[in-house]
C-alpha cells in the first residue's frame, strides 16, 4: 500500500529528541495546495508549539504537479524543533491513499488526519484525541451534523443540501448510523487501527466510509463528535461527480464485506 518516497525528513535538534516517540501524529493530505497550504500548516505547527505537544506533523503530497512539497518543506523548516516529514509520490492516487500513506508513516499511538485547509480548526484536536487517550473509544471523528450551530461559514446552499442527501445515501447503503462520515478530521488508536489499513481498498472519495465501516466491522469503539467547521473556498469536491463515485464505492464496500475482504486482519 505504501509506495511513496520520503523526500524530506527531519530528525531534529538533538539525538535524545530524535529518539522520542511522539504522542500524536498529525497527518495532512495535500494535492496541489501550493497556493493555500502555508498558512494552515503554520497554524498547525504554532498550535503544537504553543501547547507544547509531543507531536509529529506528516504532510503527504498526493502526486501534486505544483510546488506543494516545496511549500510544505519551507514551513517545516520554520519549526525545526518539531518533528516533521513530507512524503511524496509521483502519481495522484486520491485522498484516501494519501491518508493511509500518512497513517502508515506515523509513529505515535494516536494519529489524526486533518484536511489541508483546516476547515476544522486544529484547536478542536482535543475533542477527538482525549477520548482515545482516556481509553473510552478507538476511533473519533468530527461531525458537522450533530451541532450545526458550530458551523461558522456555511457551504453554498445547493452544495450543503447535496451533502445531506449524500449522508442519507451513505447511511442507507453502509448501515452506519452516523450523520457525518465525511468531515476531514478523524483520530485513531493506531495500535488497533493500523492492522486494518491492510484491508482498505478505497483510495478516493469513499475512503472515510470504509475506514469507519471496517473499524465497526472489527468491533472498534467509534464516536461521532461535534466540532467547529468553516467552509473554505477551493474545495475539489464536485457534488454530482462525487455522488456517483460514492455510490460505486459504497457498492464496493458492501461487496468486500460479503466476500470476506475485511476479515483478513
Amino acid at each position: 500500500m505504501y509506495d511513496g518516497d520520503l523526500l524530506f525528513g527531519r530528525e531534529n535538534l538533538t539525538s535524545s529528541f530524535c529518539l522520542m516517540i511522539p504522542s500524536i501524529s498529525i497527518v495532512v493530505p495535500a494535492y496541489e495546495e501550493e497556493d493555500r497550504l502555508s498558512e494552515p500548516l503554520r497554524q498547525i505547527f504554532a498550535f503544537v508549539e504553543g501547547e507544547k505537544l509531543s507531536a509529529e506533523v506528516i504532510v503527504v503530497d498526493d502526486g501534486s504537479r505544483d510546488k506543494t512539497s516545496e511549500t510544505a518543506e519551507k514551513v517545516c523548516a520554520e519549526f525545526p524543533e518539531i518533528q516533521s516529514k513530507i512524503v511524496r509520490y509521483e502519481e495522484n492516487r486520491g485522498k484516501g491513499f494519501a491518508v493511509k500513506t500518512g497513517l502508515l508513516a506515523s509513529n505515535a499511538d494516536i494519529s489524526i488526519f486533518s484536511d489541508a485547509d483546516l476547515s476544522t480548526p486544529i484547536e478542536e484536536l482535543y475533542k477527538i484525541v482525549e477520548p482515545i487517550q482516556n481509553g473510552e473509544i478507538d476511533v473519533a471523528f468530527g461531525s458537522r451534523a450533530l451541532d450545526r450551530s458550530l458551523i461558522g461559514t456555511h457551504q453554498p446552499w445547493r452544495r450543503e443540501q447535496g451533502g445531506k442527501v449524500m449522508n442519507l445515501i451513505i447511511r442507507t447503503m453502509s448501515g452506519l448510523k452516523f450523520f457525518d462520515t465525511q468531515c476531514g478530521f478523524k483520530a485513531f488508536n493506531m495500535k488497533k487501527f493500523r492492522p486494518l489499513l491492510e484491508v482498505m481498498t478505497i483510495d478516493r472519495f469513499g475512503f472515510d466510509v470504509e475506514f469507519l465501516f471496517v473499524a465497526q466491522y472489527h468491533k472498534l469503539r467509534l464516536a461521532e463528535i461535534p466540532v467547529r467547521w468553516n467552509n473554505v473556498e477551493g474545495s475539489k469536491v464536485n457534488v454530482f461527480r462525487d455522488t456517483r463515485r460514492m455510490i460505486a464505492e459504497l457498492s464496493q464496500i458492501r461487496r468486500n464485506a460479503k466476500q470476506g475482504v475485511y476479515d483478513k486482519p
